[in-house]
């Protein structure tokens, strides 16, 4: 079994330097040791660091549906630093639910160094008890309604919302639809709220058939749109608030052999990877789901210094863009969504 000194020796550097680079520290010559580490198969005795520092060199992460494509690349930004800092991460599913997110907290409390949470809902105590008694805790996605106490990575949700409504607007829909997440958490409601601010100010009126609440899931999502389908007028232009919605309304608007975008156009938030494969492409609202895995991971990292414990809390909201492709395009008003012969 290869040793630290075997490590050193490979990489050309001193055992010291070594065992900094394990403890997550900078140094120098990072690139010769991690290749140096994954040459030799190097496995640092992890329980023997746990004891001499305190730490147990662990990163609890916390996320409402581990079966949704942006957490995954989430989580993937975070595992590309906090490997490379000898760190482990602790992977845990609230399943949209604040009472089993306060259970996997307090469990987890007990394991971790640290903690990234995208928040169930946007009003929860336990986070708060958590960052009292000194755990560092970091808000990915989501917030809490008086969240500017902690460091977070967001996107401008609201902002997202508007430019979906914009854009929908810019090609002649007026007969707007719009499938939102549930309003307990800050995407959902912000993302909502952009876009019937965005509509209301170009004198659009949204009815209440067709402004529906889902949940950020695929099932729910399919219910709605053939709720939509079925009304004696239906939309012609679709906002899916989350990529699961955009699933759940694909999958409604193609066994209801519904045209897209020639009966009913349909702009998403955020991009499937499969979004510019689809017949036709996707237009979505995107945003930089792995770079938000990475800040997070190095703001939560950054607090485990202790010169940094008591900064000012850093809130980094990041840009939102449209992609255009063919899922969307000007109304055809003379044609009536619904089942083709």
């Amino acid at each position: 079994m290869a040793t630290i000194h075997d490590v050193a020796a490979r990489a050309g550097v001193s055992p010291a330097t070594v065992s900094r680079f394990l403890r997550g520290q900078r140094v120098r010559s990072a690139e010769a040791i991690r290749t140096a580490v994954d040459e030799l198969g190097f496995a640092p005795n992890i329980a023997a660091q746990s004891l001499k520092s305190g730490r147990t060199r662990t990163i609890g992460v916390v996320v409402p549906d581990i079966t949704n494509p942006y957490f995954a690349a989430v989580v993937k930004g975070m595992e590309s630093v906090s490997r490379d800092r000898g760190y482990r991460l602790l992977l845990a599913n609230s399943d949209e639910s604040g009472a089993r997110e306060a259970d996997l907290l307090a469990d987890m409390a007990r394991q971790v160094d640290g903690i990234i949470l995208a928040p169930a809902t946007e009003h929860e105590e336990t986070p708060m008890q958590l960052r009292d008694s000194g755990l560092p805790v970091v808000f990915i996605d989501r917030d809490l309604a008086d969240g500017e106490s902690f460091d977070a990575v967001l996107v401008d949700n609201r902002a997202g919302g508007r430019q979906a409504a914009e854009h929908l607007l810019g090609l002649g829909h007026t007969r707007i639809a719009m499938i939102s997440g549930g309003q307990e958490s800050t995407p959902g409601r912000y993302r909502r709220d952009g876009f019937l601010e965005a509509v209301s100010a170009a004198g659009v009126e949204i009815p209440p058939e067709l402004d529906l609440i889902g949940d950020f899931r695929e099932e729910r999502a399919y219910q709605l749109t053939l709720s939509l389908l079925s009304l004696a007028e239906p939309p012609t232009a679709i906002f899916t608030a989350n990529n699961l919605t955009t699933l759940g309304a694909l999958k409604a608007l193609h066994d209801m052999r519904v045209d897209v975008p020639g009966q009913i156009s349909l702009i998403g938030f955020d991009d499937l990877d499969t979004g510019p494969l689809l017949r036709p492409p996707l237009t979505v609202v995107d945003r930089p789901m792995t770079e938000q895995g990475v800040l997070a991971m190095r703001l939560l990292l950054h607090r485990f210094d202790d010169s940094q414990t008591r900064d000012l809390p850093r809130r980094i909201v990041m840009d939102i863009k449209i992609i255009e492709r063919a899922s969307t395009a000007p109304p055809r008003t003379s044609r009536k969504a619904g089942r083709t012969r």
